[in-house]
């Protein structure tokens, strides 16, 4: 078997994988790092298959790690994009109630963008949103003008390259998947098929594997990864008028999800969605798609029959549009009434890797352990790759304080 040495190893090629790299080359020039992906390109699962926005900040617990990471990532991920030239907009949203029920929740999403520091967040009445979104019947809502989209996989791409460029003796290896980590003598030997690999110190940013990840390298987690399926519908090229930058309704305080939404994305498309259902395989992007071992898992573990019982009503609902057009359309008709069935037509599909404790509590904050000699992110869903620079600085800061890494 081939066997190589580095100093630092970094497991999971998405964005939050790709910019602890980043930002641990940046800081460390002369380190030698290597990133491991289990697939044959960089991005391929939850960076790859979300909705390109890059968050403000508005809806986080304020002093949360998910507030700070976010805004201060955000400002980071925006200048990266100018100076590298990806493409993205700073279009701004529209949060939007639809009636009187939903204007007190309205109210505490502002409250915490101000206290998140969100630049020019305001309070917008119902002229407003039409003059911003003409066919969007709202009675309330805030205008976030530093929301965006983005192309996430770009971002992770080019990351990569200019880290690689930092030092060329770094590498990445892709279709590289993690076997085992064991512990030598003075380094993780991290053991992939036909590749051995030394490094004295290891970060894994798993994503849907994080828990497998961390189990085999003697982390003591309690918690399980539990994935669940968004499916999007998109605007027909006829009807992409009525949306003209990012639409969102007032998210359901008691639901662990913002709801479906409208997203103009880069390249013109503008997506409807997402749902939110269990996925009878993590890596499964199809309503069909089962993995056994991914199901048994799950749902042999209390804290996801928690989490169902505590979003009974939801999730029925929420299974029930997932395989009905009318039902996914009469959702949508809320915030664009003008919409029709014609107007839609199904589209991608993306998975969600939430921590959840056995109480089936999701663990909503961005989740950081240790292991011995190595960093493990346990829980970072969205606004991860808004927040991924600020994150993978964490990281770095981490590295030097816990390890001594200079």
């Amino acid at each position: 078997m081939k066997e190589e040495v580095f100093d630092i190893a970094i497991v999971g090629g998405g964005i939050v994988g790709s910019a602890t790299f980043y930002q641990l080359q940046k800081a460390f020039p002369t380190k030698k790092l290597v990133l491991i992906e289990k697939e044959p390109k960089l991005a391929h699962h939850q960076t790859g298959n979300n909705s390109g926005v890059i968050h403000s900040g508005l809806y986080y617990t304020p002093g949360s790690k998910k507030a700070e990471n976010c805004v201060n990532g955000r400002h980071e991920l925006v200048k990266f994009a100018k100076e590298h030239g990806i493409n993205h907009d700073i279009c701004g949203k529209v949060v939007v109630a639809t009636s009187s029920s939903e204007i007190s929740n309205l109210e505490k999403i502002l409250d915490n963008g101000i206290q998140n520091n969100i630049e020019g967040i305001e309070r917008i009445n119902a002229d407003q949103i039409k003059e911003i979104e003409p066919e969007v019947a709202g009675v309330d809502g805030i205008w976030v003008p530093c929301t965006g989209i983005i192309d996430f996989a770009s971002v992770t791409e080019k990351m990569i390259q200019v880290a690689i460029g930092t030092n060329s003796s770094s590498k990445v290896h892709t279709s590289t998947e993690v076997v085992n980590i064991e512990q030598g003598e003075d380094e993780k030997v991290i053991l992939c098929k036909n590749l051995k690999i030394k490094s004295t110190f290891l970060i894994v940013c798993g994503g849907l594997q994080a828990d497998r990840l961390a189990k085999i390298d003697q982390v003591n987690l309690k918690e399980k990864v539990v994935g669940f399926r968004g499916d999007y519908y998109e605007l027909e090229e006829y009807a992409k008028h009525k949306v003209k930058n990012l639409i969102y309704p007032v998210p359901d305080p008691q639901f662990p999800f913002l709801g479906v939404h409208f997203t103009r994305m880069v390249n013109g498309d503008v997506e409807c969605g997402p749902n939110a259902v269990f996925s009878f395989k993590r890596e499964g992007y199809g309503k069909t798609d089962f993995s056994l071992k991914d199901t048994v898992d799950a749902l042999t573990y209390s804290g996801t029959w928690r989490l169902f019982l505590k979003n009974a009503s939801y999730g029925i609902n929420e299974y029930r549009r997932a395989f009905s057009k009318p039902l996914f359309l009469k959702t949508l008709q809320k915030l664009i009434p003008s919409l029709e069935m014609k107007d839609i037509k199904p589209g991608r599909a993306g998975v969600r890797a939430l921590l959840l404790g056995k109480d089936g509590d999701t663990r909503d904050d961005f989740r950081i352990e240790y292991g011995n000699n190595s960093i493990h992110v346990l829980n970072a869903p969205s606004p991860a790759a808004t927040a991924a620079m600020a994150i993978g600085n964490d990281i770095k800061k981490m590295a030097i304080e816990r390890f001594n890494v200079n």
